[in-house]
C-alpha cells in the first residue's frame, strides 16, 4: 500500500475541457467547443511537425521548444519507425522530471505512421508501451499529404485529434 508521500504514474494534472455552448445553432459538439491552439514540437526529423500544422492548426515548432509567443500547450510528433518511437518516451520524461522549458504543458503525443498498413508487431508493442504513460493519437498513412494535397477531407481515424484541435472541415 502507498503512503501520502509516495507518487503514483500519474506525471501532470489536465485543465478543465470546454462545454459546449448551451444555445445556438444546432451542430456537432467540437464545432461549438472553444479549440486551444497548439505547439507541435518533431522529436525527429521527418515527424511531420510542418504538415500536421497545416492540416490540423497551430504552430509549427519544428525540432525546437516554442518560443515563449508561441502557444505553451505542447503536442509531441514522432513516426512510428523504430527510431521514432525510441525517442518518445525520453521526451515525455523530461515533462515528469520538470526538465522542459517553463510554462509548456504536455498534451499528448501524436504519432504519425511511417508507411502505410499495419505497424510490425514490435512496433506495435512500443506504441502500447507509451499509450500506457500518455495520451496518444494516430494519424495514418495519407498518400495525398505526401503529394502536398493537404485540402481534402481529414482521415476518419483522426477524429479525436481533430476535437482536440479544433480542426473541422
Amino acid at each position: 500500500m502507498r503512503d501520502a508521500t509516495e507518487r503514483g504514474p500519474e506525471i501532470w494534472l489536465r485543465g478543465p475541457v470546454a462545454a459546449p455552448e448551451a444555445e445556438g445553432p444546432p451542430g456537432p459538439a467540437h464545432a461549438r467547443a472553444t479549440a486551444r491552439s497548439f505547439s507541435w514540437i518533431g522529436l525527429h526529423g521527418g515527424a511531420g511537425v510542418s504538415t500536421l500544422a497545416a492540416v490540423y492548426g497551430g504552430h509549427d515548432g519544428g525540432r525546437a521548444w516554442p518560443a515563449p509567443t508561441a502557444p505553451r500547450s505542447v503536442l509531441l510528433v514522432a513516426r512510428t519507425h523504430a527510431a521514432g518511437l525510441d525517442a518518445v518516451l525520453p521526451a515525455v520524461d523530461l515533462f515528469r522530471r520538470g526538465e522542459a522549458p517553463h510554462g509548456l504543458d504536455l498534451d499528448a503525443v501524436v504519432l504519425v505512421a511511417d508507411a502505410p498498413g499495419r505497424l510490425p508487431r514490435p512496433l506495435a508493442q512500443r506504441v502500447r508501451r507509451i499509450e500506457s504513460v500518455i495520451d496518444v493519437y494516430r494519424v495514418p498513412w495519407v498518400p495525398d499529404w505526401r503529394l502536398g494535397d493537404l485540402g481534402g477531407r481529414l482521415p476518419r481515424e483522426t477524429e479525436p485529434l481533430a476535437r482536440l484541435t479544433g480542426a473541422v472541415r
